[in-house]
């Protein structure tokens, strides 16, 4: 039976830049995914490309695409990513002027668009698609002056089609994570959209894949068991025409592909286990199968899945006023006590400039006093040191810049004791709020279009 071999190289913007190469070089591989976007992610796209409108993709992928473009080419590995984000033609461009550079001809690159509804969201909404916030049922009309961002989530067959057309590398904005492993192995066994188990077991292949090394030893619960995780390896499906596959990686890379690390991967952020929703599929995780198929070898089969939704989801993000957040290491005896002084000498003398903040607004915590994890495991109740982080959030900009003014003086008018308050006095920062919301499906129509450059 026919395999193909689908890397992911990325699991988000600022992950390792080595990672893409190592997996492209370290073993055979067919394809590699690359997935920049996390949720708020092209909110900052966003601002990047309203300074300079040829901006608003992830640079690094064509830091990337510069390091291993002719290895590519020879091999015929393809490439899969949402690095385009806001910007996926310009992200393009600059493919192209790598590939002129290296002297590299006939690279075909695909672009998908059609996610990004921001023009059009005014006229949505008037014309009754209200995009309630999925948590608070709220209309987004009640923000619509300050959305950022507002992009449908696409599935797995505008990047399919792509592949169709020959692209040797398919540029996408927001598409599902799991769309970057479904989409090959749809281009490459022929399988059609109404297929639902095959979909769904594209899907959980992606789902496994999309964090990276989280599948491979990263963030794994039993973390010291976990042989060299300096030089983790990035991990692999070799993936069957009939929706079984291993999850595996490179031989001589560190990190393990086991049961456990794979069945980790698999319940991070899945939500019902019946009922996982992509624009692809309704996959149901309670039918997945895990057998250990060797050293660092998971098989996967037994995946069932059911129609997709009606719907897709739409991640909109939007200006919620301003943060400013700081620390101060706090030492000595009773530094527990020292530190919670400090906070009230803050509010008090912010209170007495005439600055206030509501309770829910202001922010204490003392890192190294159950800080994280409150209440669940046990601390020094004398601790040597703490760090005090103390942070607020308004609508007014004026108001939270004073609050910066007022950490540094405590290392001269507080108690004893108060040291290491660095980078300044904190500024105040734009809050990027996240805007989960639905829409039908056929409001929403991808585009491809796929260029040859030649040298």
């Amino acid at each position: 039976m026919k395999t193909i071999r689908i890397g992911n190289g990325q699991g988000f913007w600022g992950d390792s830049v080595d990672a893409p190469v190592e997996l492209l070089r370290g073993g055979p591989i067919d394809y590699i995914g690359m997935d920049y976007l996390a949720e708020v992610t092209l909110s900052i796209m966003m601002r990047q490309k309203l300074k300079n409108p040829d901006r608003g993709y992830a640079t690094d992928f064509v830091g990337f695409i510069r390091r291993v473009l002719p290895e590519l080419k020879e091999r015929g590995v393809r490439v899969i990513t949402n690095a385009g984000g806001l910007n996926p033609k310009a992200c393009r461009q600059q493919i192209f002027e790598v590939a002129r550079e290296l002297g590299v001809s006939g690279l075909r690159v695909g672009v998908v668009e059609g996610d990004d509804i921001l023009p059009r969201l005014a006229s949505l909404v008037e014309s009754g698609h209200p995009l309630h916030h999925m948590e608070s049922g709220e209309p987004i009309v009640d923000v619509l002056g300050d959305v950022t961002s507002a992009n449908a989530y696409l599935g797995a067959w505008p990047v399919v089609e792509a592949l169709n057309q020959g692209a040797d590398i398919v540029l996408c904005g927001r598409v599902t994570d799991t769309a970057l492993a479904l989409a090959p192995m749809a281009h490459e066994f022929g399988w059609s959209p109404e297929q639902w188990d095959l979909m769904a077991a594209g899907t959980v292949a992606g789902h496994i894949l999309e964090c990276g090394s989280q599948c491979t030893g990263g963030n794994f619960s039993r973390w010291w068991e976990v042989p060299d995780l300096w030089n983790v390896g990035f991990p692999l499906v070799e993936a069957r025409a009939d929706g079984t596959f291993v999850v595996t990686k490179h031989g001589g890379t560190g990190g393990m592909v086991t049961l456990e690390t794979v069945a980790e991967q698999l319940v991070y952020e899945m939500g019902n286990p019946q009922e996982y929703l992509t624009p692809d599929v309704t996959a149901d995780f309670t039918s997945i199968k895990l057998e250990a198929d060797g050293a660092n070898r998971v098989q996967v089969s037994g995946i069932r899945g059911r129609e997709r939704t009606p719907f897709l989801k739409i991640s909109a993000s939007y200006l919620a006023g301003y943060k400013a957040s700081g620390e101060l290491t706090v030492s000595g005896p009773r530094a527990i006590d020292k530190a919670r002084l400090c906070a009230d000498i803050v509010w008090k003398r912010l209170e007495r400039a005439g600055v206030t903040f509501a309770d829910e607004d202001r922010l204490v915590e003392l890192v190294g006093h159950s800080a994280c994890l409150p209440g669940i495991l046990p601390t020094p109740s004398e601790p040597p040191e703490v760090v005090l982080r103390l942070g607020v959030r308004d609508t007014d900009r004026d108001k939270v810049e004073r609050f910066g003014k007022e950490l540094a003086p405590l290392v001269t008018s507080g108690p004893p004791g108060v040291t290491g308050f660095a980078g300044g006095r904190p500024k105040p920062q734009e809050i990027v709020a996240y805007w989960p919301a639905l829409i039908e499906r056929e409001v929403v129509e991808a585009n491809v279009h796929v260029t040859v450059e030649e040298v």
